[in-house]
């Protein structure tokens, strides 16, 4: 589907002045311009952001009383259970409390659910048995819970002590907790409400680690924990795709750094079977496509588990093995990828009568319920549809993942179809389900049906926003450096795109990776010559090599690494054929 382009305005005086006032390029200014930070001051503050930045944990609702009750529990030697999610942001912020509980003597394990036995979210059996082994103990979820409004009532029919800690879309009914810990509960204030898992468990330990200090401060071993769990934090917040804006951004910023200077013995091995060893410096993507997809292959393929384990080792021989064994995982979990995704689109070529509807919602009993979310998303964006895909069981009943599109509000969406489901919760833009085999057809119209009437996609939902109109030849090492003060970028805080027009080929374009998924090409513009790449995007090789005349390219700019030479290389977003 053609996407819109949309050029932020170009105001030269704006740009000299701010570039003049800051010392920094016009390149550099026209983009800070585009993401609204006009003057000097409001531009500094967000190039020099520091990890004081950060709001006292204090602030954050339901966080006081949930640190008091914690750190009463370690004081008086009760066993403590983080019970976490499956997937990156869950192990990280299962990791990071760990460690926190951990340092300050407690008794502490944890718990994962495997997702394809019990699902997201607490489990009422699984708290039956925390409570058989241990009827005194404490459990604090991390990353889930704040949708288990039942197994929370279980919970207090037993009389367990349990403490939620979550950041997902609020139902209209909260769970009775001992405490509830989330960025956005109703009637409270918090100044940043787009924390992810991990973010939430960093402050509850800060806060642990205040109470244990002199109540304000925590004392300097604790602060020296809390300085290298950022590199946690930022894992979690990457893979999440939360919004690196604000605090995330202080988060991962400062969270690059550690995991670079001051990882721990399990995110080193992950590095070295990633290829990240000899790096200078990290950035988000590295966390993005090579940290975090073998993080989230064990928890994608029922064993989390051996993920926590690999970040909480202080063997450095078991560390290596299961690094090893998470990237092993992640070559299986490719490849299971690629047949779900093949099998998904043929499943819409065989049935025309979906075109009309603005969702699609897929079924199979062949597919693998940990990597459907994966496969949803590349389904959505290939067809331009919200992509709800589940996984039947043997049993009649089927695990779905789904994920939006153009601003499609896909948790509402599910809860419009709630008759259908037999349960469901996620967010705006990724949402899980559950549903038996015999209303997979009843979901998919009702779906489709509710989207009919709340879901009109303009050109703006999917338009691409460009910062500026640029020649290859301004796109050098020094100026992309720069552009890299503005990181690290993720969601609402993107890379920087630029288009280059009438660029022409300077040979064929070629396919390369594994399974020959991505686009390479060469081109040239004015007597500058540059190389693009395309993630996932062979099927415009054909395309491109048909092309008649120059071409616009839609670009982000990096810089490629390698045997310690620096190239700036293009990252193709979109293209089309110049007029």
């Amino acid at each position: 589907m053609a996407r819109k382009w949309t050029f932020f305005p170009h105001d030269a005086s704006v740009i000299r002045r701010l570039g003049s006032e800051l010392r920094i390029s016009p390149m550099v200014a026209q983009v800070l311009i585009a993401r609204g930070y006009r003057d000097a001051a409001s531009a500094r503050g967000f190039l020099e952001a520091k990890l004081s930045d950060l709001h006292d944990p204090s602030l954050l609702p339901g966080i006081n009383e949930a640190a008091d009750r914690i750190v009463a529990a370690v004081r008086s030697r009760r066993r403590i259970t983080i019970y976490g999610d499956y997937d990156v942001d869950g192990v990280t912020a299962t990791s990071l409390l760990w460690h926190c509980l951990q340092l300050c003597q407690a008794n502490v394990d944890y718990y994962i659910p495997c997702r394809m036995e019990e699902g997201y979210g607490l489990n009422k059996a699984a708290l039956q048995q925390l409570h058989e082994e241990d009827p005194q103990r404490l459990v604090v979820s991390v990353d889930c819970g704040i949708a288990s409004v039942a197994e929370a009532e279980l919970a207090a029919d037993l009389g367990l002590e349990l403490i939620i800690t979550d950041h997902h879309t609020l139902s209209e009914v909260l769970p009775k907790a001992a405490a509830l810990v989330h960025p956005r509960l109703p009637g409270t204030d918090y100044p940043f409400g787009e924390l992810c898992g991990a973010g939430v468990a960093f402050k509850l330990a800060w806060a642990i680690c205040q109470r244990l200090g002199d109540g304000k401060r925590a004392s300097p071993r604790m602060r020296e924990f809390l300085k290298s769990a950022v590199g946690l934090a930022a894992v979690g917040t990457v893979a999440d795709v939360v919004p690196l804006v604000g605090e995330n951004r202080v988060i991962v910023r400062y969270g690059l750094q550690t995991l670079r200077e001051n990882a721990s013995l399990g995110l080193r091995a992950l590095a070295q079977v990633s290829g990240l060893q000899d790096k200078a410096e990290y950035r988000a993507d590295d966390i993005g496509f090579s940290l975090a997809p073998r993080i989230n292959a064990a928890g994608r393929l029922g064993q989390a588990r051996l993920a926590v384990e690999l970040l909480t080792t202080e063997n450095p021989e078991r560390a290596q093995m299961l690094a090893t064994y998470l990237d092993e995982l992640n070559k299986n979990r490719k490849t299971v990828e690629r047949r779900i995704l093949k099998q998904a689109k043929e499943l819409v070529e065989q049935h025309p009568e979906w075109a009309d509807h603005k969702t699609l919602v897929l079924a199979h009993h062949e597919w693998h319920p940990g990597v459907i979310g994966i496969v949803a998303n590349r389904v959505a964006e290939e067809f331009g549809k919200p992509t709800v895909l589940i996984a039947l069981k043997s049993d009649g009943t089927g695990q779905g993942s789904g994920r939006s599109w153009a601003n499609f509000d896909l948790y509402e969406g599910l809860a419009a179809c709630r008759e259908f489901v037999t349960g469901f919760g996620g967010h705006k833009a990724a949402a899980g389900v559950r549903v038996t085999a015999s209303m997979v057809e009843s979901l998919r119209n009702g779906l489709a049906n509710y989207a009919a009437i709340h879901f009109h996609p303009t050109d703006q939902d999917t338009e691409l926003q460009i910062d500026a109109e640029v020649l290859l030849s301004e796109v050098t090492t020094r100026a992309v450096r720069e552009l890299e003060q503005l990181g690290p970028f993720g969601q609402l805080n993107p890379q920087p795109r630029f288009v280059a027009s009438r660029v022409t080929l300077e040979e064929p374009p070629r396919t390369m990776g594994e399974g020959d998924r991505h686009l390479s090409i060469k081109v040239r513009q004015h007597g500058t010559t540059m190389r693009a790449v395309a993630f996932g995007r062979a099927e415009w090789a054909p395309l491109l090599q048909a092309a008649t005349g120059p071409l616009s390219l839609n670009f982000a700019p990096v810089i490629n690494s390698f045997r310690g030479f620096d190239k700036v290389e293009m990252q193709l977003i979109d293209w089309r054929e110049d007029a």
